[in-house]
């Protein structure tokens, strides 16, 4: 993608996620708390299976 697209992306991506704290905090904080629970539940599941994978 040329330089000036991914720039102009980039302004709309965090133009929008400005509005929508701005609009709706309570959304936007609910939707920070579900994409942290599925990283950080995936980060601990990565290290389940290597627990399990070395036998401890």
């Amino acid at each position: 993608m040329p330089s000036a697209v991914k720039k102009v992306l980039h302004w709309l991506f965090w133009g929008f996620l400005i509005y929508a704290v701005i609009t709706n905090p309570d959304r936007a904080a609910d939707i920070v708390r579900a994409v942290w629970d599925i990283i950080s539940q995936g980060f601990l599941n990565i290290g389940r299976f290597f627990n399990q994978l070395m036998g401890t």
